[in-house]
């Protein structure tokens, strides 16, 4: 990692957004071990619940908290002081307080204009920091908001205490054109450190993330495998492999735990990880063409962009459709047999056609019954 590239704030969210995803609940038990394996991983800050939920909830985030991690703990919170009590029976000295932005949501949600939002904003974070906590302010639907209402509101906030304003593209309205301008002229109305906190919705929550990066946020908020509502939010695992690889930046979190990080949740989310997921997916170092692995076999930066080493994995090569003969002779010496070039070009043909038949990679078994079958015996 360079040492010259700014440094990113990586606050996870999978325990209050991640399980606001449909069908997900996790039990106490698993916010804690997930907490602690976050925490475990490198990142700086956890979200660990919405107290106003009730007493479970509350005791499911008193007992994270009692666990003394080193990364800071935090509860989401609407914009009222009732919220902000149950965040202090929950025992967090952190709070994000969340507060509409977009004139739409202000009008729908809490039937006021900015102005008095402002006025909401500013009283309810004085509560907070009186009764001795820190406060980020979340906004939702900045995305859809003027950056001069966002300005209005975040001087308030910033006059009363908060620390931190958190750009929420709450429905994934925005590309990374869009995003990069959005952090650039709210950045022109506060001197608040922003965090961007990207949905999912067409696909572009992690190219947002980076983009708002760029533009000055320094916080990414994030969840383990995008987990979370409707689409889902930026991935953990993304954002910080991207870091330090195709975007500038740099954050704590240790890639190598990413792979068991991502295990963890998905059996606590009772969902199961794509094949192909980019960094986590059992495939995405797993090589079939033939014209790949001959280069690969050679010089593996040939056709791999992310060293798996760097995460606790490494390359695999499968035979099936697209196999050429490097990757037939690279199995057969790993499983011990020395077959002649003609033999090993008839196999070729029988597991390509095994492949258009069964339309599945070769297991090991079969490759030694293959094998056999070819020379004659065993090994």
């Amino acid at each position: 990692m360079n040492a010259d590239h700014p440094r990113v704030f990586i606050n996870d969210t999978t325990l209050r957004d991640g399980e606001q995803a449909p069908r997900v609940a996790f039990t106490a038990r698993d916010k804690v071990v997930i907490a602690r394996t976050l925490d475990a991983a490198g990142v700086d800050e956890i979200e660990v619940g919405t107290p106003a939920m009730g007493r479970d909830e509350i005791e499911a985030i008193g007992a994270v908290v009692a666990e003394g991690l080193s990364c800071r703990v935090m509860a989401w919170c609407r914009l009222n002081k009732a919220d902000v009590d149950a965040a202090l029976a929950a025992g967090v000295a952190h709070v994000n307080i969340s507060a509409p932005m977009s004139r739409l949501q202000i009008s729908v949600k809490l039937g006021v204009d900015v102005a008095a939002v402002a006025d909401r904003v500013r009283n309810i974070v004085s509560y907070a920091r009186e009764k001795g906590l820190t406060v980020a302010l979340g906004g939702e639907d900045s995305s859809r908001a003027d950056p001069r209402d966002i300005g209005a509101v975040l001087r308030a906030a910033a006059d009363a205490g908060a620390w931190r304003y958190r750009f929420a593209d709450t429905l994934g309205v925005l590309d990374p054109f869009s995003a990069y301008d959005a952090i650039s002229r709210v950045r022109q109305e506060t001197d608040l450190p922003i965090e961007f906190h990207g949905h999912d919705d067409v696909g572009l929550a992690t190219a947002n993330t980076l983009a708002a990066l760029r533009a000055g946020a320094t916080h990414a908020s994030v969840t383990v495998l995008g987990l979370g509502e409707r689409a889902g939010n930026a991935p953990l695992e993304e954002i910080a492999v991207a870091l330090g690889h195709v975007a500038r930046g740099r954050s704590n979190v240790k890639i190598d735990k990413l792979h068991a990080l991502s295990k963890l949740v998905a059996r606590a989310a009772r969902r199961r990880i794509g094949r192909a997921k980019a960094i986590v997916g059992a495939d995405v170092f797993t090589h079939e063409s033939g014209i790949h692995v001959a280069a690969l076999l050679k010089d593996a930066r040939t056709y791999q962009g992310v060293d798996p080493a760097r995460l606790g994995r490494r390359n695999t090569v499968v035979l099936a459709k697209h196999s050429g003969m490097a990757a037939l002779q690279r199995k057969c010496a790993e499983l011990g047999f020395d077959i002649d070039r003609d033999t090993a070009a008839e196999l070729l043909t029988q597991i390509r056609q095994r492949a258009n038949d069964k339309a599945a990679p070769m297991t090991r078994r079969e490759l030694k019954s293959f094998f056999k079958s070819a020379c004659g015996g065993s090994p």
